[in-house]
């Protein structure tokens, strides 16, 4: 097999006196025996995409080792030097139940340390909302959590929060890729100053449960949570550590964990992906509530930011919600909270993003709160709440499953999401209501909207050209109609152009740049292509509504859409 000339100078950089013997002979294995994934592991830098890095762990440039994360940690500790000039600085670390995690978030402390950067590292696997909210509870200028969600066994991930508790956006981003990228690896400092690495746990932990609960209970009454049943899965995560405690402090004592998946394990052995976003991650938990009657089912993904929600319908029989239907029905009940409480004067706002439900805007207009729109990502929203701090954040979620209730933490965060969501099904279970029925009469008070989400798998460097073929092939041939529906207006987002083809106006769009199309038709629906910014995958997000003028012929209008979201996703061809 041939291997291009600039693949190969990386390989022999890594053979180097640079990197340890362990490195140097893996490497040498590779070249005899596997030259395939030798290839794969050089041919690129891994990048920071929409949640960090993330990426396969082993050996190479393109790979998740102690070599390319202490480069990442040179780089970012340089840089604090930089923009904070002359000041005692300080970092705090947590990691999730990943192999090797703990031992790499060694690795990072030591090299901050080195560095002459304070450290607080957690002393064992803790959920990521509990890094943001330990960022600005330690007066720290950044943060890091090595995670690589629900990514597949084999990967790790290396996320970066800033002083106000948020994920890197523009312009630090950039500007630290770039002095990562200028880096050489010899100039990494390893070697750790242990009197600057300060180990945390319990302190933090009962600060960020207390936060918790004040910022997501609203008054529900004690016969309330009794009378709620729920079942709780942290599929193997971290999860574990945070959500039970705080559901148990905040009142909630009838809660079953499914004990099978209680231990944290980073090869996740009874499921087969560890995402709340799949159905099958949910079987042993709905199994349980069955067995048990439950209300509410609750799993967690591995590091604990998002939430899958399962409730009854009105048939008795559970129901898996989506990441729009959950957002919508925590969104809804903040601001009734809120609207209750006479907190809402015109000054607050609720978050979301380009590919989740339009359902958003309409329930923000409801009760006269802005809605503001950024680009997928919990860090847009999280630099909502930075520049505009003369109002006040409700909250706000995206669709692939997560939500942020305040403003203590500036991730999303199933913990918060969790005590929240059983918030609104207790107080609508004591109403004689639940869950399913509130979600019901939402889409008669603000329009019933269906989001359906199609997503193609294309590994390795072929399917990333080809996923980048397929939206090359979307500007060159924009699509004019879809399902037999006109197309009205085509955002592009890599252009900053919004454009309406029946006037052929264009705007310019002052959202920052980003690989995404969004095409609204004459119908009101809105379908949006994207290529995920953490897995090889590109997305399709469909978005279609429709007016339901009462929840007895919510069937019958589901149906309608279910059979227009077939269309598209037809006409789509794919």
């Amino acid at each position: 097999m041939h291997i291009e000339k600039h693949i190969l100078d990386q390989v022999n950089e890594w053979l180097t006196p640079t990197f340890d013997n362990d490195t140097q002979e893996k490497i040498k294995e590779m070249m005899t025996s596997s030259p395939k994934e030798l290839e794969e592991s050089f041919y690129k830098n891994l990048e920071f995409g929409t949640g960090g890095m993330r990426g396969v762990m082993g050996v190479g440039t393109n790979r998740i080792n102690k070599y390319t994360l202490g480069k990442n940690t040179q780089g970012l500790s340089n840089y604090m030097h930089q923009v904070f000039p002359g000041k005692k600085l300080k970092v705090v670390i947590a990691y999730d139940c990943r192999h090797n995690s703990n031992s790499l978030a060694k690795v990072v402390a030591d090299v901050f340390s080195a560095n002459d950067i304070q450290v607080y590292l957690f002393s064992d696997l803790r959920p990521t909302p509990e890094l943001s909210f330990a960022l600005k509870h330690l007066g720290c200028q950044a943060g890091i959590v090595l995670t690589a969600s629900h990514n597949p066994p084999e990967y790790n991930g290396y996320k970066v929060y800033w002083e106000d508790g948020g994920q890197l956006v523009p312009p630090q981003d950039g500007e630290i890729i770039k002095l990562i990228e200028d880096l050489k690896y010899d100039e990494i400092r390893f070697q750790a100053n242990e009197n600057l690495i300060k180990y945390i746990d319990k302190e933090i932990d009962d600060a960020f449960v207390k936060s918790s609960i004040e910022n997501a209970s609203f008054d529900t009454s004690a016969s309330a949570k009794d009378n709620l049943n729920i079942v709780f899965t942290s599929l193997h995560g971290t999860s574990i550590k945070s959500v039970p405690q705080t559901l148990e402090q905040a009142g909630y004592k009838n809660v079953h964990i499914v004990p099978e998946q209680a231990e944290p394990n980073g090869d996740f052995p009874t499921v087969k992906s560890p995402n709340p976003e799949e159905p099958e991650a949910l079987t042993m938990a709905l199994a349980l509530a069955d067995k048990l009657n439950a209300d509410i089912v609750i799993g967690t993904d591995p590091d604990c930011d998002r939430l899958g929600v399962a409730v009854r319908n009105n048939e008795g029989k559970m129901t898996l919600l989506n990441g729009n239907q959950t957002m919508v029905l925590m969104t809804a009940f903040l601001l009734e909270q809120w609207k209750k409480q006479g907190k809402i004067n015109g000054k607050q706002f609720v978050g979301s993003t380009i590919v989740s439900t339009p359902m958003m805007l309409a329930l923000a207009d409801g009760y006269g709160v802005e809605c503001k729109v950024g680009l997928t990502g919990f860090k847009w929203i999280a630099k909502m709440i930075k520049d505009f701090p003369e109002l006040q954040f409700i909250g706000g979620g995206e669709e692939s499953f997560g939500f942020m209730v305040g403003d203590a933490v500036r991730d999303k965060d199933a913990v918060a999401a969790t005590l929240l969501i059983c918030e609104v099904a207790a107080q609508a279970k004591a109403n004689g209501s639940s869950v399913y029925k509130e979600l019901q009469n939402l889409y008669v008070d603000f329009g019933f909207y269906k989001e359906h989400l199609v997503s193609l798998t294309k590994k390795g460097i072929e399917g990333l050209a080809e996923i980048g073929q397929m939206m090359i092939d979307l500007r060159l041939n924009p699509l004019k109609e879809i399902a037999g529906q006109r197309v009205v207006m085509v955002e592009d987002y890599k252009n900053s152009t919004a454009q309406n083809l029946f006037t052929g106006e264009v705007e310019t769009m002052s959202i920052p740049k980003s690989d995404v199309l969004i095409y609204y038709t004459e119908d009101g629906s809105k379908i949006a292509a994207r290529p995920s910014g953490t897995e090889p995958k590109i997305k399709f997000y469909v978005s279609v509504n429709a007016p339901l003028d009462k929840v007895e012929n919510f069937s019958k209008v589901e149906a309608e859409l279910d059979s227009k979201i077939k269309n598209i996703i037809v006409a789509l061809g794919v």
